[in-house]
């Protein structure tokens, strides 16, 4: 019956649309959660969303399941396919539909990589304040399924803060409308709420209309020095009283992080001679006339007088800043210095993120003899990450019993299992963790209003008995 189904799929859309069997290619079995792959029954590629709209309803009428593919740079699982189930790419759905200056929006399909969306607005001398390190290879619809964070959350908000309207299409293939470019629009329930951070698993989202900002034209970056945790938290509180709104970066990095990465990638520069209890890279944005520079320079300068900054390096050219950055980037670097991972995006209220590192670091190495554990993160929206290795597991890394006890700490701290990265299939044992039993269910009971059949992403997110 499924290879039947299939091919009348096939047959109703034609073969540029749908693939089946060998044809579909294996880098849509999975996404980038590690996940072993998955084969699904056909692969539909739409141009549009009147063809989204068409898959849905055939999927729906034979009770089919439907996972929605973007960038697939997703690392929860999320875009993994399910067996027996279509997978829905959007790639084929890219482009940039219109530029409003004077609304300062942009309308784009849901398959354009953020990368484009970004050189768009800045060409029309706007900014769209999303970004994030696969910024190359992530598609604005999964940026918004899953309310993507990144590293400008500090000044500008999640995803979700960066939305005036959406197209979304219904588990069923019903198309919802709604690309309000207006900021203020009260009109009974603001439907696109639901979809934002949903991960594809009440509609899929077609297009969007996104809010841009006014085109920063100064920019001041600092590579920061303090003695400890607390120290961190001080120039924090500094930094966000002296520079208001053009404090758009503050990246931590624990010694962990910093020293390991910086002896593994010969190409990084370190910023500092001797060692520290933790860094700090510091961005300041603003327009002419602000004079962020000097502005952050006054900054630092009073906390190093104060002994809670040890020692900064203010970026004096735009070569200064590509390697101050290059420091906090070189996670991409991770697959070369260690092999498989169990990686981490946990937000927990920003005093406690230095006793919870505390805390897990040497747990894990107690556990774990020879572990290699790097902490960093967007501290100053409560972000932390943590990546882990354990040498002596091999290809068997003890993934479940790593979850467990890192889950348990922010559990324990009243933080939140995800921050910027989705639930998918790897978090959803442990939603309950930050979600309390009448919060689930309220979700559980929007899912089956939406997508009765559970034929949309099923089995992620939410465990549907």
């Amino acid at each position: 019956m499924a290879a039947d189904f299939a091919t009348s799929l096939r047959d109703a859309l034609g073969d540029d649309i749908i693939a089946l069997g060998d044809a579909i290619d294996a880098r849509f079995w999975h996404d980038w959660s590690g996940l072993p792959p998955v084969q699904p029954l056909a692969l539909a590629r739409p141009r549009s969303t009147e063809q989204v709209s068409a898959v849905l309803k055939l999927c729906h009428a034979a009770g089919v399941a439907v996972v929605p593919q973007g960038g697939l740079t997703g690392l929860a699982g999320g875009a993994q396919p399910v067996a027996g189930g279509v997978v829905l790419s959007l790639e084929r759905m890219r482009g940039i539909e219109e530029i409003d200056p004077v609304m300062a929006t942009m309308t784009v399909l849901a398959g354009t990589p953020l990368i484009d969306i970004q050189q768009a607005a800045e060409a029309a001398d706007l900014f769209f304040a999303l970004d994030l390190g696969a910024r190359g290879s992530c598609a604005i619809g999964g940026n918004l399924a899953t309310n993507a964070g990144g590293n400008r959350v500090i000044r500008y908000g999640m995803a979700r803060e960066q939305v005036l309207g959406l197209e979304v299409v219904l588990p069923d293939g019903t198309v919802i409308r709604s690309l309000n470019k207006m900021l203020k629009n009260n009109a009974a329930y603001d439907l696109k709420q639901l979809f934002i951070g949903s991960e594809g698993t009440l509609g899929v989202i077609t297009r969007a209309v996104l809010r841009l900002q006014a085109r920063p034209t100064e920019f001041a970056t600092a590579f920061c020095a303090c003695a400890d945790f607390p120290g961190v938290l001080a120039l924090l509180q500094s930094t966000r009283a002296k520079l208001g709104p053009a404090l758009s970066s503050f990246e931590v990095m624990w010694p962990s992080f910093y020293d390991f990465m910086t002896a593994g990638v010969p190409s990084l520069r370190r910023p500092f001679s001797v060692a520290h209890g933790a860094y700090v890279l510091i961005e300041a944005s603003g327009f002419a006339g602000g004079n962020e520079a000097a502005r952050l320079e006054a900054c630092i300068a009073n906390l190093l007088e104060q002994g809670l900054v040890q020692d900064a390096v203010v970026a004096a050219s735009e070569q200064d800043v590509r390697d101050l950055w290059a420091v906090r980037e070189s996670v991409t670097e991770y697959g070369r210095l260690m092999g498989p991972l169990t990686a981490f995006d946990v937000s927990l209220p920003t005093t406690a993120i230095g006793a919870a590192v505390e805390r897990l670091e040497p747990e894990l190495a107690a556990r774990w003899p020879g572990v290699v554990a790097l902490s960093y993160g967007h501290i100053g929206d409560s972000n932390l990450h943590l990546v882990i290795h354990v040498p002596s597991a091999g290809a068997h890394q003890p993934h479940d019993e790593i979850c467990d006890l890192v889950y348990g700490v922010v559990r324990d701290a009243g933080g939140s299992i995800s921050a910027e990265h989705g639930i998918g299939l790897l978090k959803k044992p442990y939603l309950g963790y930050s979600r309390s039993p009448a919060e689930l269910a309220l979700m559980a009971t929007l899912k089956a209003a939406i997508d009765p059949g559970n034929i949309l992403n099923p089995g992620k997110v939410l465990t549907r008995e």
